[in-house]
C-alpha cells in the first residue's frame, strides 16, 4: 500500500514539474509570443480585467497536459510496481488540483478548454499507467 501511495504522489509531482518546467522553457524560447501572452494573462488576472488567451496556447497546453499525464501515469505504475491503483490515484490527485486551478481561471479561459483539460486527466493518466505492463513490474 505504501508503494501505491508513493507512486501516486510521485506521479503528481512529476506532472507538476513537467508542467512548470515546460512553461518556463516556452516562455524563454518565445518571449515575444508565449511569454508576452502569459504575462498579459497573469496581469489581467491580478487586475481583474478582461483578457483572451491565444487559442494556440490553449491547444499547446492541452497537448502538454496529455503528454505529461501519460508520463505521470507510467511513472506512478513504475514506482508502485502495479499499473492500476497508483495511476488512478495520480489521476484523481491531478483532477482535484485541476478543478481548483480551473476554478481560479474560470472567467479567463473558454469552457471548451476547462472541460477538455479536466475530462482528459484521469483516463489519460490511467492509460499511461497501463503502458507499464504487469510482466515488467515484477
Amino acid at each position: 500500500m505504501g508503494r501505491i501511495i508513493l507512486g501516486a504522489l510521485a506521479g503528481f509531482v512529476i506532472w507538476a514539474i513537467l508542467w512548470i518546467g515546460s512553461d518556463m522553457i516556452l516562455m524563454a524560447l518565445s518571449p515575444g509570443w508565449y511569454g508576452r501572452n502569459m504575462g498579459e494573462f497573469q496581469a489581467a488576472m491580478e487586475n481583474k480585467t478582461v483578457f483572451t488567451l491565444d487559442s494556440l496556447i490553449l491547444i499547446i497546453s492541452l497537448i502538454r497536459s496529455v503528454v505529461f499525464s501519460l508520463i505521470a501515469g507510467f511513472a506512478a505504475a513504475w514506482i508502485a510496481r502495479e499499473n492500476t491503483k497508483a495511476p488512478l490515484g495520480t489521476g484523481i490527485l491531478l483532477l482535484l488540483f485541476g478543478i481548483f486551478v480551473q476554478s481560479v481561471y474560470w472567467n479567463y479561459l473558454p469552457l471548451w478548454y476547462h472541460l477538455t483539460f479536466l475530462i482528459l486527466l484521469v483516463p489519460v493518466t490511467i492509460f499511461g499507467g497501463k503502458q507499464k505492463s504487469r510482466k515488467l513490474l515484477v
